[in-house]
C-alpha cells in the first residue's frame, strides 16, 4: 500500500517530518524518501528498506536536511520522491498509487516526446509527476492523473508556494490534515500526528485537493460524491489508535470480533489475538462470547518492529514465526480461539498452527476479520499476490471446481453449499480445528459507513471500476 506524511511551518520542519514519516511504517515495506526544500534548492534522500527499517536508514543523515516544509514517504512502489522542474515551477512528488495502465501511458508520452530519467521499469511516481505537467497549473495536471490512469493514485507535491495534498478521486486510500501553532501537517496515517503535538482537523474527501501553508489550509478542489475508501485499513493496514472518515480501527476491529462471538456456538477455554492486528478483535470476541482473553501468543518486538516487514515472500514466513512467541504454560491442553485479520495465502498460518500444537494446544479455533479474500485488488494491491490463484480461497475453488474462474458469487455467499466446502477444505489445509470467516455484512456494519462508501471487491467483487 505505503503512506506518506508532509508539513510545512514557520520553523524548522524536519523532526517532524522524519517522525511522522516513520509513524506510516506500517503501510509499506520496499523504500523510504525525504524531501526538504530549502532556499529554493530540495535537500532528497532515498532508501531501500526491505532490509531494515525507516529509523535505522534516515537517522544517522538528518543534520543534511534544512527547511520549514518538506514531504516524506514509505514506498510500496518506486524509489521516491521524485523531483521535477517544469513550467508549474519546481516541484518534489510522493505517491501512494496503484496504475494498472501504466505501459500505455509511458508509451503515450513516450511518442509525444516526454522521456523518464529512470531505466528502472518501475517509475509510478515519475509517470505521475509527468501527467501533472501536462496541464495548465497544478490542480489542472492532478486532474489529468485522475482522468488518465486505472487504479488510484493520492499524491502530496512540495511546491515553492506549500505542500498540496490531493486524495485518489475515488477515496480509496485516506489523507488526513491535522494542525499545530504555526504548522499544517497531511498524512495517510492520523497516528502520526498525536506525539508531534498536531490535532487531526479534516478528512479530505475523494478527488480533494488543498494547498498547505504554515498559517492555512486553502482548497483548491472540491471532493467528489462517491467514495470506494478500501475496507481493508480497519481490517488490517491502519494502525489501531487511528480514524478513517472518523471510525476507528480498534472500535471496527473490537465490533467485528464481537459480532462474530455471538454468532458463534463454538466452546473454548479462552480467546487470543495473533499480534498486531488481531487483538482487538480477539478483545471484542472475549466479551461478545463470555470467555477470557489471554495472550497464549505474543509478538517479540526489541529487535522484529512492526515496520519489519519485507517484501520477499520466504523472507517474510520466516520473520512471521521469529516475531511470534507462543506461551507454553497458556496453550499446554486447552481449546483456543484465535482471532487474525485474514488469510491471504495460508502459508504463514499453517506454520503457527503446527506451532501451537506443538506446544500442546488441544484445539486451535481460528475466527478472521474479514471474508475469504477471492480477488487480487485492482484499486490499491494491498496484497503482494502476483497471482490470484497464490490467494488460498481461489487455490481451494480450482482444486474443488477445475477452474478458479467458476462462477465465483456462489462461493462468496456466506453459508452456501460452495462457501461451506471451500472454508472447510481450507480448515483441513491448514489442520484447524474449526474455522469461520467474517461477513461482509458483519465487516461493513462495524465500520459504519454506507456500503456503497466502503470497498469490498476482494471478498465479493463489487466495486466501481472508473
Amino acid at each position: 500500500m505505503g503512506g506518506f506524511f508532509g508539513t510545512i511551518s514557520k520553523e524548522n520542519c524536519v523532526t517532524d517530518l522524519f517522525y511522522g514519516t516513520d509513524y506510516n511504517s506500517h503501510l509499506g515495506t520496499r523504500r523510504g524518501g525525504m524531501v526538504t526544500l530549502h532556499n529554493g534548492d530540495f535537500i532528497r534522500s532515498i532508501h531501500n528498506l526491505e532490509n531494515s527499517y525507516f529509523r535505522s536508514k534516515f537517522e544517522s543523515e538528518l543534520d543534511k536536511f534544512e527547511g520549514v516544509s518538506g514531504i516524506g514517504v514509505i514506498s510500496d512502489t518506486d524509489p521516491q520522491p521524485i523531483c521535477i522542474n517544469s513550467h508549474l515551477g519546481k516541484f518534489a512528488i510522493v505517491t501512494v498509487a496503484k496504475v494498472n495502465n501504466a505501459k500505455e501511458l509511458e508509451k503515450e508520452l513516450i511518442e509525444n516526446g516526454n522521456h523518464f530519467s529512470e531505466l528502472s521499469s518501475e517509475h509510478t511516481t515519475e509517470l505521475i509527476a509527468l501527467l501533472i505537467t501536462q496541464g495548465k497549473n497544478f490542480v489542472e495536471g492532478i486532474e489529468n492523473v485522475y482522468k488518465r490512469i486505472k487504479g488510484s493514485c493520492s499524491m502530496l507535491l512540495l511546491t515553492e508556494n506549500g505542500v498540496i495534498a490531493a486524495r485518489d478521486k475515488m477515496g480509496r486510500t485516506p489523507i488526513i490534515l491535522a494542525k499545530k501553532d504555526g504548522a499544517w501537517a497531511a498524512s495517510s496515517e492520523p497516528a502520526s500526528f498525536p506525539n508531534l503535538g498536531y490535532e487531526a482537523e479534516y478528512n479530505m474527501g475523494p478527488g480533494e485537493i488543498v494547498l498547505l501553508e504554515a498559517d492555512q489550509m486553502t482548497q483548491l478542489r472540491q471532493p467528489n460524491k462517491k467514495m470506494q475508501v478500501c475496507s481493508f485499513l480497519w481490517v488490517y493496514y491502519g494502525f489501531p489508535v487511528s480514524d478513517y472518515e472518523g471510525v476507528n480501527v480498534d472500535m471496527a476491529r473490537y465490533a467485528s470480533g464481537k459480532a462474530m462471538a455471538e454468532q458463534d456456538d463454538v466452546v473454548a477455554d479462552f480467546v487470543s489475538g495473533i499480534p498486531d492486528s488481531g487483538i482487538g478483535m480477539a478483545l471484542g470476541y472475549a466479551e461478545g462470547k463470555g470467555i477470557p482473553y489471554k495472550r497464549a501468543i505474543v509478538k517479540y518486538t526489541p529487535t522484529w518492529p512492526r515496520s519489519f516487514t519485507p517484501s520477499n515472500q520466504t523472507v517474510r514466513e520466516f520473520i512471521a514465526k521469529m516475531k511470534l512467541i507462543p506461551n507454553k504454560q497458556l496453550l499446554d491442553g486447552k481449546r483456543v480461539v484465535f482471532c487474525d485479520d485474514s488469510i491471504v495465502r495460508g502459508t504463514q498460518l499453517r506454520d503457527n498452527v503446527n506451532i501451537l500444537y506443538n506446544y500442546g494446544a488441544k484445539e486451535v479455533h481460528m475466527r478472521t476479520g474479514c471474508p475469504p479474500i477471492l480477488y487480487a485488488c485492482p484499486f490499491i494491491g494491498f496484497s503482494a499476490s502476483k497471482s490470484e490463484l497464490e490467494l488460498i480461497a481461489r487455490r481451494t475453488i480450482k482444486e474443488l471446481e477445475g477452474d478458479d474462474k467458476t462462477d465465483l458469487e456462489k462461493y462468496a455467499t456466506t453459508n452456501s453449499p460452495q462457501y461451506c466446502k471451500m472454508v472447510d477444505n481450507i480448515r483441513q489445509k491448514l489442520n484447524i480445528t474449526t474455522l469461520k470467516f467474517n461477513t461482509v455484512e458483519n465487516l461493513v456494519k462495524a465500520i459504519g459507513l454506507p456500503k456503497e462508501c466502503i470497498c469490498t471487491h476482494c471478498y465479493d467483487g463489487t466495486g466501481e471500476f472508473e
